[in-house]
């Protein structure tokens, strides 16, 4: 096996797609020296399942924040799209065959909570101190609102010379509040070109803090701006904006548009241009009424990206209990996704109160793979 010395603060996993991997016998196994100077063995895996996805080292490092994102994202499907998102940004100058993927390392949980803070509440806060005392909860919400809810790291690392790897690149994602809610229930929104500036004001902030870190003066970095969705909200917020701070450079330039979009199906007939995948959608839904007519909250989440379509995941809740039953209407949705869906990326997931009961997924063109659980 080949043995590869690893720079400081290297190592972590991260698998998509929902299952893991299995390696092949043969596999590199590299040290690793942490920041203690601490030397370990972790294994980069020879198995890369699709062009997109990024190849990590194992065992599992943790994010230095990890955990803050349940406490600071509304929802479960912000707090993965937040990740996700930024990872499609990251491909764009991170290329997938040539990097290896870890979470971040370098924004601990203690600086992430000092800079997620108010301004008037710590010297490092980025977001705007508060109102003048006495002010009202509507005054608060228009003159200073949270802009920041959370902050992604993302660590990109590549090989150097035959025997070395090392941190080659950093991701960061702000999450920004589209709604800001005060203590006393208000809700107010924020409007998207001041989310913008002030997003933008506290990317260049966050990039010249980490340049003064140590060993991070000349790492590539991306931003991104995240907006998230309401607390109530069924499909998850984007990224809106993107852009890069090269080597040395001490403030993020050149932002671009994410042209990037979230679509509950059945969408109201006002939103035309995505009328043939509403009207496939909805018939779909129309025949799994007539197989089960007391089916309800069938929902879909189509995903755009530069107005095309990349993916539809659709939720299925049902209330049957047999095997039999379950396998029967599984073997009938497989038939409607290749009627409706066939030249679409589309994930079923049917559900029902005891959890997971079967999966259907097709890539566009592609004969589905189905699972049913425990059976």
């Amino acid at each position: 096996m080949k043995r590869i010395w690893v720079a400081p603060g290297v190592a972590a996993v991260l698998f998509l797609g929902g299952c893991l991997p299995s390696f092949a016998p043969e596999k590199d196994e590299v040290i690793q020296e942490n920041e203690e100077k601490a030397q370990e063995t972790v294994i980069i895996p020879d198995v890369q399942l699709k062009d997109e996805f990024y190849r990590t080292f194992v065992p599992f490092k943790q994010s230095a924040s990890r955990g803050m994102v349940v406490s600071n994202l509304h929802t479960k499907y912000d707090m993965k799209e937040a990740e996700e998102g930024l990872l499609r940004l990251s491909a764009r100058h991170f290329d997938t065959d040539k990097y290896f993927f870890q979470e971040g390392q370098y924004i601990d949980k203690e600086t992430a909570g000092k800079w997620l803070a108010r301004k008037s509440d710590n010297e490092d806060g980025l977001n705007p101190a508060g109102a003048p005392k006495g002010a009202s909860a509507e005054e608060v919400a228009e003159q200073a609102p949270i802009y920041l809810a959370h902050i992604v790291e993302q660590n990109y690392l590549q090989k150097a010379g035959e025997n070395k790897v090392r941190l080659s690149g950093i991701s960061i994602g702000l999450a920004l509040n589209s709604i800001y809610y005060s203590r006393d229930g208000t809700e107010t929104r924020i409007p998207d070109d001041k989310l913008q500036k002030e997003g933008m004001k506290m990317a260049d902030e966050i990039v010249s803090r980490l340049r003064a870190k140590e060993g991070l003066s000349d790492i590539p970095i991306v931003i991104g701006l995240f907006k998230q969705e309401s607390r109530s909200s069924i499909v998850p917020g984007t990224y809106f904006a993107t852009a890069y701070a090269d080597k040395g450079k001490t403030a993020a330039s050149g932002w671009k548009e994410v042209n990037e979009k979230y679509v509950t199906l059945p969408a109201p007939s006002s939103l035309t241009n995505y009328r043939d995948i509403n009207t496939n959608f909805s018939n779909f839904k129309q025949d799994i009424d007539k197989y089960f007519p007391s089916f309800v909250n069938v929902i879909g989440t189509a995903h755009f990206r530069d107005d095309q379509y990349q993916s539809l995941r659709i939720e299925v809740p049902i209330q049957f209990f047999g095997t039999s039953e379950t396998i029967g209407f599984t073997q009938y949705m497989t038939s409607l996704v290749n009627t409706y869906f066939a030249n679409l990326n589309v994930e079923v997931s049917i559900t029902s109160v005891n959890g997971p009961e079967a999966l259907i997924v097709k890539d566009a063109g592609e004969e589905p793979f189905v699972h049913i659980y425990g059976y």
